[in-house]
């Protein structure tokens, strides 16, 4: 399993930005996949994930309304609409695959996640 994630940078607040992971490796739509972000000196968190089929997404609370997660299946690519970004979005931001089904209590959990990509940096300015 490969991920490969992109589209990190530097941007206003109030800005935009889409981030991209690509996948090799694997059946892409036998897997979920979530986005998780670490900012510095703090713990990784999740910030979404959709399912094998993209029929569920989920959404840490803080992006809700901002980000939008997508797949395309047929490019083996997981998207990340990123809206309205803030300072606080500032991190470094991963790709993950899970085998299991997420659900809401706990797709956020990263031990759940099996492969991850090297991240990609996401830097919004004030």
């Amino acid at each position: 399993v490969q991920l490969q994630a992109s589209g990190g940078g530097l941007v206003q607040a109030g800005g935009s930005l889409r981030l991209s992971c690509a996948a090799s490796g694997f059946s892409f739509d036998s897997l979920a996949i979530g986005w998780f972000r670490q900012a510095p000196g703090k713990e990784r968190e999740g910030v979404s994930c959709i399912t094998r089929n993209g029929g569920r997404r989920f959404y840490t609370n803080s992006v809700k309304g901002r980000f939008t997660i997508s797949r395309d299946n047929t490019k083996n690519t997981v998207y990340l609409q990123m809206n309205s970004l803030k300072p606080e979005d500032t991190a470094v931001y991963y790709c993950a695959t899970s085998n299991g089904t997420p659900i809401l209590s706990s797709w956020h959990w990263g031990y759940l996640y099996d492969s991850w990509g090297q991240g990609t940096l996401v830097t919004v300015s004030s």
